[in-house]
């Protein structure tokens, strides 16, 4: 009994503490209670707001943030919703003069007229939908940034097409079918650039997650410009110099938003631009640039649309070309890659022919996704080199297999990504065998 006793009194003497964590990922948990035991008496501490704050932060990102994201997630996300921000309340005044064109709130106008009319806009943005992933399809994986720029910039000629609609009534059915096939390259851009965005952004195999998230975010900055797009709409009514100063006020601010945007990006997939910029670097200096160096570096809009800014790194890529049917090669061509094969090439998986300003590339039957990256890095030593002798290829092939190994490892420690090549997809191919035959009559 007396045993029993001093225990007693040393337990109560101890004072214990049980601490209460929320979270899903152990680098990111929030502490929302804490109980003490001193004795008999037992005390709680409750840290209920914090807890209530992060259950509805979770609502809006990812499980895990910030770990489970890419550095450039948040300031992305800033500038994507505040343009999407402008682009509802943008929404509201080119609707309203689209419907007011149609002749919603007119009695002499007839409803069948009105459906046709909206029918025909929604079919012609079917069409073109179509008609750009059949044209431009295989090239917005690897170009993501340039295509989600250009996506909003087709979104804001767009609405400028139903503001403007009103203005010419006998135009009315051009303009607004013009308006719906702009809308709809904003469709198919922005929705293929976001899957590939959203690849990036997942470190944890976390795209759905964050695609959903993504949603959440946009279904509140879609409440947000309804609201006040309804009120800009209310204020600007019948007030046209004030419409259009709106519109074209916060169209500025939503390019400016979308190019911060994009800017903010810091893709660790290899295309061929940012190819031509890591390797013409690695070349002169022997370093290797990280992702976040060449977001820097590399264009956002089309080279046409910034011709006066670029030099010959951004430039070198645009020598490469993969798309080189053999049949279509003319019999000069045809030896001098005959001569290729059985003598620089005869044991790859690719061949590089030298023209006057290209140089195509020729992948073998059974190349895989890192022969046509190795192949596309080898060409671009070729145009390096500009030597228009056979030499050349003597010494990129020196170069290559002295570098290109190194280069390859040295690009995955710094968050690479090297098993393939964004680039639009290598339509044809080729096999080739050498063979002798000594022929005795």
């Amino acid at each position: 009994m007396e045993g029993d006793s001093s225990l007693t009194r040393q337990l109560r003497s101890e004072i214990a503490v049980i601490e209460e964590w929320n979270g899903t990922a152990s680098s990111k948990l929030t502490k929302t209670a804490t109980i003490t035991v001193a004795g008999d008496s037992i005390r709680k501490s409750a840290l209920r707001f914090n807890h209530l704050s992060r259950r509805i932060l979770d609502a809006f990102v990812p499980e895990g943030f910030p770990s489970s994201v890419t550095p450039d997630y948040v300031p992305f996300q800033i500038w994507d919703s505040l343009q999407g921000l402008s682009t509802y309340m943008r929404t509201m005044l080119s609707t309203q003069a689209l419907l007011s064109a149609i002749g919603v709130g007119e009695k002499s106008a007839t409803v069948l007229g009105a459906t046709f009319q909206w029918f025909l806009r929604d079919l012609t943005g079917m069409l073109g939908g179509v008609l750009f992933t059949f044209y431009q399809g295989s090239n917005l994986d690897s170009n993501a940034k340039m295509w989600r720029l250009v996506a909003d910039l087709m979104n804001d000629l767009g609405m400028l097409m139903d503001l403007v609609s009103p203005l010419f009534p006998s135009a009315f059915v051009f303009i607004v079918c013009l308006g719906s096939i702009s809308r709809s390259f904003t469709g198919v851009a922005s929705g293929a650039t976001r899957a590939a965005l959203t690849q990036h952004f997942a470190l944890q195999n976390n795209a759905a997650d964050i695609s959903a998230k993504e949603g959440s975010q946009e279904t509140v900055a879609t409440m947000i410009g309804m609201a006040l797009g309804m009120l800009l709409a209310r204020i600007t009514m019948g007030h046209s110099m004030a419409i259009w100063f709106c519109f074209l006020s916060l169209t500025i601010f939503h390019m400016y938003a979308n190019y911060m945007a994009v800017r903010c990006l810091s893709l660790a997939t290899l295309n061929c631009e940012r190819s031509s910029i890591l390797l013409s670097h690695y070349m002169e200096t022997g370093q290797v640039l990280s992702p976040k160096q060449v977001s820097t570096m590399e264009h956002i809009l089309p080279l046409w649309m910034t011709s006066w800014t670029a030099n010959s790194v951004k430039y070198l890529h645009q020598r490469v070309r993969f798309r080189c049917p053999v049949s279509s090669l003319t019999s000069d061509e045809v030896v001098d890659l005959s001569s290729l094969a059985s003598s620089y090439y005869n044991k790859g998986k690719y061949i590089l022919l030298a023209r006057t300003s290209t140089i195509s590339v020729v992948m073998h039957r059974d190349s895989t996704a890192a022969d046509v990256l190795q192949a596309f890095m080898h060409a671009l030593v070729l145009a390096k080199l500009d030597d228009k002798d056979k030499t050349m290829h003597i010494e990129s092939q020196s170069w290559m297999a002295k570098n290109y190994e190194l280069l390859v490892l040295e690009l995955k420690s710094l968050g690479w990504r090297t098993e393939r090549l964004l680039s639009p997809s290598v339509a044809w191919k080729a096999n080739w065998f050498i063979s002798s035959s000594d022929e005795k009559d």
